[in-house]
């Protein structure tokens, strides 16, 4: 079973990705907004994907606050973890947003929220999740 980790900070998301992926993905999902437990996780190998949100107010590392554009620009810098397909899932989907945050952050793919349509959702993770297996 794949595993996911969904790095997003508002409860009712998390409830409901994690559901959709779990139920209708058969995916393996854990749920975070902490920045050390991101990155611990990554680290561990135990994770075959993220999922990122790209706001996150509430999350710091270092003591800054940090996004999940930041965050993935550290996972994406460090040589351990940068093989790790890594989707950012926003609400930021003003016209250019979608370029300029894959090319800021390295991520790997962009979903906008929100996330109308399940099956086309789990579908584009796992998609995401097979073209990961392959390069792997």
């Amino acid at each position: 079973m794949s595993k996911v980790l969904l790095v997003e900070d508002d409860p009712t998301n998390r409830l409901v990705f994690k559901r959709v992926l779990t139920k209708l993905g058969k995916l393996e999902v854990h749920c975070t907004d902490d920045v050390a437990e991101v990155l611990d996780t990554a680290h561990s190998g135990q994770v075959d994907l993220i999922l990122m949100d790209v706001g996150l107010p509430n999350s710091y590392h270092q003591g800054q606050p940090t996004n999940g554009l930041q965050i993935t620009q550290i996972l994406k810098a460090d040589p351990e973890t940068a093989h790790l397909p890594v989707i950012l899932v926003t609400a930021f989907t003003m016209p250019g947003d979608r370029e300029k945050f894959l090319k800021t952050s390295g991520a790997d793919g962009y979903i906008p929220k929100p996330i109308i349509d399940h099956q086309a959702f789990v579908e584009e993770v796992v998609t995401f999740l097979a073209a990961a297996q392959n390069v792997g």
